[in-house]
C-alpha cells in the first residue's frame, strides 16, 4: 500500500505527533510525508517526499496572529499551482493532518482524504465552545483542508471518533520532577513583552522564544531560542507551565502532572476552541499578560493543584481502525 501522510507545518504540535503516527502508517505500506508551511521549529527524522510553501500563519509579537503578514506570505498562484501539481491520485490513502494542499488536491480531483487532526476534534459539535462566536475564524477553520472522512485528537474524548492525544514517546518515558522554575511558550509575544509583564513575578521563569537565537538572562527570566530537547527538559523539570491554548504542549505539560496556564492567541479561533475545552475540565485561562491579568498569574503561582489526565497510548489502534476502514 503506498500512503501520503500530510502534515501541518504551522507550529509544532503537528510535527510531534507524526514522530508517533508515521512509524505506526510504515508498518502497512510505504511511506510518502508533506509538509506544507513555514513557521514551525521542529525537524522530522523521516525523509520528507514534499517540502510545500502552503499556506501558513505568521505570528505576532504581542499576543496574536499576524494577520497582514500571514495574509503577504501567501501567494494564491503558488497556493493552487501545488495543489494542481500534487499527484494524490497515485496513492492507496491519503491522511491529512490539517494540511491544505493534499486536502485540495484531494477535493478537485476526487481522490477520499482522511482527515486524522486535532482541529477535527476541536470543531466537532459534541466539543467545548467559546463564550465568543467568531463566525470567520470556524468558516476559515471548517474550509481551510477539507476532508472527506474526520478522525479527531482532543483534551477529552468528546465523541467516539475523538481520542485523547498523542503523547510522543519521549514525553511518555520522562520522569517529571519540580526544581522550582515555571517553563513558558507564548510565541506570539515577543522578548520585550515577556521580559516586561514576566520580572513583577518572583519566580524563576525559563522562557523558550522564537524572537531570539542567543540566549540570556534579564533578572529572573532566562530567554533561550527555540530547542525541542530543552524545551522537554525543562518543562518535565518545571513547577508549572504558562504557554499558548494550542494542542501538544499544553497535552504534554498535563500528561506529565504540571499545573498549567493559557493564554489563546488573538485572532487564532483554535486556540480559543482549545481554552474553552481547557477551562472545562478546570485548567485557568487567561486573556492577555496585561496588568488586569496579573492577579490571576499570582494566585495561580500560588496554587499547587493540577488537572488530573489519562492519555494512554493508543496510536496504533487508531491507526489500525484508519486502515481498517479506509483502505
Amino acid at each position: 500500500m503506498k500512503i501520503l501522510y500530510a502534515i501541518q507545518g504551522t507550529g509544532n504540535g503537528h510535527l510531534c505527533r507524526a514522530m508517533d503516527i508515521i512509524p505506526c502508517l510504515q508498518q502497512f505500506g510505504e511511506v510518502d510525508v508533506l509538509i506544507s508551511g513555514i513557521q514551525a521549529d521542529i525537524e522530522l527524522p523521516f525523509e520528507i517526499k514534499y517540502k510545500l510553501h502552503g499556506m501558513s500563519f505568521i505570528f505576532g509579537k504581542s499576543g496574536g496572529v499576524d494577520l497582514w503578514r500571514t495574509f503577504m506570505s501567501s501567494t494564491i498562484r503558488k497556493f493552487i499551482q501545488e495543489i494542481n501539481e500534487l499527484p494524490v491520485e497515485k496513492y492507496d490513502l491519503v491522511i491529512n493532518d490539517f494540511e491544505p494542499i493534499s486536502a485540495w488536491a484531494c477535493q478537485t480531483k476526487d481522490v477520499p482524504c482522511i482527515g486524522l487532526s486535532h482541529q477535527i476534534g476541536a470543531l466537532h459539535s459534541s466539543s467545548p465552545k467559546p463564550d465568543e462566536g467568531d463566525v470567520m475564524g470556524k468558516f476559515i477553520m471548517k474550509n481551510y483542508a477539507p476532508v472527506t472522512h474526520s478522525y479527531g485528537f482532543h483534551f477529552k474524548s468528546y465523541h467516539k471518533s475523538i481520542y485523547t492525544p498523542v503523547i510522543r514517546e519521549p514525553i511518555r518515558n520522562l520522569v517529571p520532577s519540580n526544581k522550582g522554575h515555571y517553563t513558558v511558550y507564548l510565541p506570539s509575544y515577543d522578548d520585550a513583552h515577556l521580559l516586561k509583564h514576566l520580572n513583577k513575578f518572583d519566580v524563576k521563569w525559563e522562557v523558550f522564544s522564537k524572537h531570539n537565537s542567543k540566549p540570556f538572562v534579564f533578572r529572573n527570566v532566562h530567554v533561550n531560542p527555540i530547542n525541542s530537547d530543552a524545551f522537554v527538559k525543562s518543562m518535565a523539570s518545571s513547577a508549572g507551565v504558562l504557554c499558548g491554548a494550542g494542542f501538544e504542549t499544553p497535552a504534554e505539560a498535563l500528561y506529565l502532572g504540571k499545573k498549567l496556564l493559557v493564554i489563546p492567541m488573538k485572532n487564532q479561533y483554535e486556540q480559543h476552541l482549545n481554552a474553552a475545552a481547557l477551562k472545562e475540565i478546570g485548567v485557568p485561562v487567561i486573556k492577555s499578560l496585561k496588568r488586569k491579568y496579573e492577579f490571576n498569574i499570582d494566585l495561580w503561582l500560588n496554587n499547587d493543584e493540577n488537572v488530573q489526565v489519562y492519555y494512554p497510548d493508543q496510536t496504533m489502534e487508531i491507526i489500525e481502525t484508519l486502515i481498517k476502514n479506509h483502505s
